[in-house]
């Protein structure tokens, strides 16, 4: 991948916090921009992959985290 330069303008307080944190963590405000930017979704491999797809739509959208949950208290109990 080829990388090019970015001129960003940050308040002085902030790119002075930015570059202590970025010594800290053994690393670079540069890589911190990186790896953030890197979080921002975007189409996922996984959504294309033949399991995924396979699998979409198979639970009710009723479902809920503490559903699931009950039904593994049932299933293992505790």
């Amino acid at each position: 991948m080829q990388n090019t330069k970015l001129t960003v303008r940050l308040p002085k307080g902030l790119l002075e916090k930015a570059k202590r944190y970025a010594a800290e963590q053994n690393t670079t405000v540069t890589k911190l921009i990186e790896t953030y930017l890197r979080r921002i979704p975007g189409e996922s491999e996984l959504d294309n992959a033949p399991i995924v797809q396979r699998l979409s739509g198979t639970l009710s959208q009723d479902l809920s985290v503490e559903d699931h949950k009950q039904h593994l208290e049932e299933k293992y109990g505790q």
